[in-house]
C-alpha cells in the first residue's frame, strides 16, 4: 500500500487547525458533524472550546456525541447535554447532538472476527460529511485514544459501546463490565468497529477526514471523571485521510519523543497492547501504518 500523508505542526493554535484542516484538500460538504469527546464531568484534558471553535465556525459544523456505557454524568442524553453546554460545546458551529438520544441502528461488520456488527447512533444519519477530530492521550482500557477509538466507541450509541467493550457478547451496557475476553479482542473490536463506520460513511458517499490534537497528555482519557494531570509536555497536531496513518504518527510521535514523561504514557499504551489498534486496522484495510510526516 502506498504511503498516507500526514500533515504535522508543533503549534497547537486555533489557526494552526483551520490550517491542518485545509491542507487536506476536502471540502466537507453539507450538514457536517464533528465528532469530539465532550468529556466527563471532572475530566480536565477534552479539547477546549477555545481551540476547536473557529475550525468548527468555519465549517458550520455540529459537535456529534453518544451516551456513555458506563454509569457517569453522559450515560442519558438530557445530562450528557447539560455537561456539553458546562463544557462550552454548545456554544460551537451549530451545537451539540447526542446522536443516541433519538435511537441507534446497526451497520454491518464485514471483516470482523469479534462483532458481527455496529451500533451507532440514530443521528449519524442525519450528515453528510465528517470530521473525527481527536484528542490524543492515554486511556485506562485501550492503552491510548485519538481517531481509531474516537470512531468506534465514540460513534457507537450506549449499546454498541456495551457491544464494542463485551468483544460481542452482550449489547446491555450493564452487563458489558462483567463479560470474559482478552484484551487484544477489545483492541481488535474497536478497529473492526472504527472500520464499520468508514464502510458506511463510503457507502452513502459520505466524506471523513482525520485529525488529533495531542495536548494535555494524561494517562486517562477525557471520559474520566478523575483524569490526572499530563504525564508530557503538548506534541502538536497530526492531520490525514488515513485514520490509521494519523493514529501510527501519533503513537511514533510518543515514542520518539524526548520528554522523559513519555515512558508512563508508553507504559500504559503496551500494557494494554493498544498499539495492536493500528496493524489490526491496516489488516481489515482501513488505512496504511506506512505515511509519510510533512510538518507544517
Amino acid at each position: 500500500m502506498e504511503k498516507s500523508i500526514v500533515y504535522f505542526t508543533k503549534n497547537i493554535t486555533p489557526e494552526n487547525l483551520i490550517k491542518c484542516y485545509e491542507k487536506l484538500g476536502v471540502k466537507l460538504p453539507g450538514k457536517v458533524g464533528v465528532k469530539v469527546s465532550t468529556g466527563e464531568r471532572g475530566s480536565k484534558g477534552y479539547l477546549k472550546k477555545e481551540l476547536i471553535k473557529p475550525l468548527v465556525d468555519q465549517l458550520n459544523g455540529t459537535i456529534i456525541e453518544c451516551n456513555t456505557a458506563y454509569p457517569g454524568a453522559r450515560n442519558d442524553a438530557r445530562e450528557h447535554m447539560e455537561v456539553a453546554k458546562e463544557h462550552g460545546f454548545t456554544e460551537i458551529g451549530q451545537g451539540v447532538e447526542i446522536m443516541d438520544g433519538i435511537g441507534e441502528f446497526k451497520i454491518p461488520v464485514k471483516k470482523g472476527k469479534h462483532l458481527e456488527y455496529d451500533i451507532i447512533g440514530k443521528g449519524f444519519e442525519k450528515y453528510d460529511s465528517i470530521l473525527n477530530l481527536a484528542h490524543g492521550k492515554g486511556h485506562a482500557m485501550g492503552g491510548f485514544g485519538a481517531n481509531l477509538k474516537n470512531q468506534s466507541i465514540g460513534i457507537a450509541s450506549r449499546n454498541g459501546k456495551a457491544y464494542i467493550h463485551s468483544c460481542g457478547q452482550t449489547e446491555d451496557p450493564d452487563l458489558c463490565w462483567s463479560a470474559k475476553y482478552e484484551q487484544i479482542d477489545f483492541i481488535e473490536s474497536m478497529a473492526e468497529a472504527a472500520t464499520a463506520v468508514r464502510d458506511y460513511l463510503n457507502e452513502n458517499n459520505k466524506p471523513i477526514v482525520y485529525m488529533i490534537v495531542a495536548n494535555a497528555l494524561s494517562l486517562d482519557c477525557d471520559c474520566d471523571a478523575n483524569q490526572k494531570d499530563p504525564v508530557m509536555e503538548d506534541i502538536g497536531i497530526f492531520a490525514s485521510l488515513d485514520p490509521v496513518a494519523n493514529d501510527q504518527a501519533f503513537l511514533d510521535a510518543v515514542y520518539q519523543s524526548v520528554d522523559q514523561g513519555k515512558d508512563k504514557l508508553i507504559e500504559r499504551i503496551e500494557s494494554r497492547v493498544g498499539n495492536h489498534i493500528t496493524e489490526y486496522a491496516e489488516s481489515l484495510g482501513l488505512g496504511t501504518t506506512n505515511y509519510e510526516l510533512i510538518e507544517l
